[in-house]
């Protein structure tokens, strides 16, 4: 394994210098999973607070656009497209982020974070239902572009 970039000989924090890379085209895709009972996905038309899912895409889709303003060693990028897909399933939602952009960093983050506050979003619009419910499974599924190439999560991973 190679050494983390985000630390200097000292073991000092640091922003990595991306100043030299070329601007390339980069995709990232994440999913988390909420579970939740079947009442509380049965009574997602009728929230009283609005429709959750659509709640969640823009928080989904701010939340990338401010990855670098919460994490911070992020470099901020110039997002060219955040996609937000929920797949309803009997024991809960499935959130599937996409991401992409033309810059000298990769967008792995600004997906996962979207992920992550998408389910979020979805919990706060629905706790007052059941608060046992769960966010499980939040993690990078592929990325392209970038000097490391592209990744595919496998299923056993």
């Amino acid at each position: 394994m190679s050494q983390l970039s985000h630390y200097d000989e000292q073991g000092t924090a640091r922003m990595v210098d991306v100043s030299a890379k070329p601007p390339t085209a980069r995709t990232a895709k994440a999913h988390a999973f909420v579970r939740m009972s079947a009442q509380v996905l049965a009574a997602l038309p009728r929230n009283p607070k609005g429709n959750p899912l659509e709640v969640a895409r823009i928080a989904a889709i701010q939340a990338a656009k401010r990855t670098s303003d919460l994490i911070p060693l992020c470099h901020p990028i110039p997002l060219s497209l955040v996609d937000v897909d929920f797949g309803i399933e009997k024991d809960g939602i499935r959130v599937i982020t996409s991401v992409a952009c033309t810059a000298g960093t990769g967008a792995e983050m600004e997906a996962l974070m979207a992920a992550s506050i998408a389910a979020l979003t979805i919990y706060d619009m629905t706790k007052a239902l059941d608060k046992a419910i769960e966010i499980t499974s939040l993690h990078l599924i592929s990325k392209t572009g970038g000097k490391n190439g592209d990744y595919q999560r496998q299923p056993h991973e």
